[in-house]
């Protein structure tokens, strides 16, 4: 079971917010990780990075050990660990997809989370996209700005190619 809650949230301390989705986690099967809604581009990148990093554990083809950061991986279309875990939260204030992967995982422990429809790809993502996924101004020329998150959900994709 997939749930995912979306909305705005400050953190104070990064390493207690984390704490807190670890002690949330009620078994080894569980996967609870939070990211950085503004780095993606919609639903469709969340649930189709998901659903890689799940089948790549499925497969054997896994890059990490942990099912959260092999989700990060793909969401962030990186091998990359130290570049991947960029997708996550930070100190401050935060718009976050917080994932919950798993049965009888409490939500309401994230109650700080004001809920806020910030998953969703609009075209103020568009800079942080293209950063964020070196998504250069000729594949944009040759595109079309609308079509940045079908450029992400390639990167996506290319995780697989690269390994």
């Amino acid at each position: 079971m997939i749930r995912i809650l979306e909305g705005a949230i400050f953190i104070k301390d990064i390493e207690i917010f984390l704490l807190k989705i670890k002690e949330n986690r009620n078994s080894q099967n569980s996967v609870i990780l939070a990211l950085d809604a503004d780095k993606l581009a919609g639903e469709k990148h969340l649930m189709f990075a998901i659903e890689k990093a799940m089948n790549s554990f499925k497969t054997g083809r896994n890059i990490a050990k942990d099912p959260g950061k092999e989700i990060m991986l793909y969401a962030a279309g990186t091998r990359q660990i130290n570049r991947a875990m960029k997708i996550g939260v930070h100190n401050g204030k935060n718009n976050i997809a917080l994932v919950a992967i798993g049965e009888d995982i409490d939500m309401s422990a994230f109650d700080e989370i004001a809920p806020a429809n910030v998953l969703r790809y609009d075209r103020s993502k568009n800079r942080i996209l293209m950063d964020f996924f070196n998504i250069t101004h000729e594949e944009i020329q040759a595109v079309g700005e609308d079509k940045i998150p079908e450029l992400v959900l390639e990167r996506v994709a290319l995780v697989d190619v690269m390994k």
